[in-house]
């Protein structure tokens, strides 16, 4: 969804600019940004994710050993 956010929202900052309507600027500036910020997130969980699970392996490993 981030991704549709900042192409929505860059879409509506150029339709802002092109009819000077400042409020729809601002409204795809907020847009674009809500994007970034999903994408943000959606990375740090995925990183998050890896690193549980690597955790989880030497927590594994650890336990293994005699």
């Amino acid at each position: 969804m981030g991704f549709l956010d900042k192409l929505l929202g860059r879409g509506k900052k150029a339709v802002g600019d092109v009819t000077g309507d400042t409020s729809m600027r601002r409204e795809g500036t907020y847009q674009e940004a809500e994007g970034v910020a999903e994408d943000r997130a959606e990375s740090a969980e995925a990183r998050a994710q890896e690193a549980r699970e690597e955790a989880a392996e030497h927590r594994a490993e650890r336990t293994d050993i005699p």
